[in-house]
């Protein structure tokens, strides 16, 4: 497999998630469409996003959009998780400590078992985030 891109859908406020997202990995956008770009696009619903794609590192980019009024509201954040490699302890806690800016810690960093640096939290859009550092991978 060459990469996992995960991709998140928001009930109307993806920019501000990605805006914010962007701010913690230190990345620009390399694709940010709204609905009012495109050809067909339901009224009152121009200003949404429809596709966001920020890099996160080699292949690796994490994706989102608005999700459109007709698929209803969406509940936020408890299916899944964005699991992020970390090259580093200092790289592992910077982003951690980023992204639980007015979110929700749920395991601090600390050793783990595996012989790993590892964290989980929730950030303030309802994502969940786990963050390892593989210890393995030094050298």
């Amino acid at each position: 497999m060459a990469a996992v891109n995960p991709y998140l859908n928001f009930n109307g406020n993806c920019e501000e998630a990605f805006n914010f997202y962007k701010a913690v990995f230190g990345k620009e956008f390399q694709t940010f469409t709204r609905f009012g770009e495109m050809e067909h696009r339901a009224e009152g619903e121009e200003n949404k996003v429809m596709h966001v794609a920020l890099p996160l590192g080699k292949d690796s980019f994490l994706f989102g959009s608005d999700r459109p009024g007709a698929y209803g509201k969406g509940t936020l954040g408890d299916l899944f998780f964005v699991a992020i490699a970390a090259e580093s302890e200092a790289e592992a806690d910077n982003l951690f400590k980023g992204l639980s800016e007015g979110g929700q810690p749920t395991m601090p960093m600390n050793k783990a078992p595996w012989n790993a640096y590892f964290g989980m939290l929730t950030d303030q859009y309802g994502v969940s985030w786990l963050i390892n550092y593989d210890y393995a991978q030094k050298g």
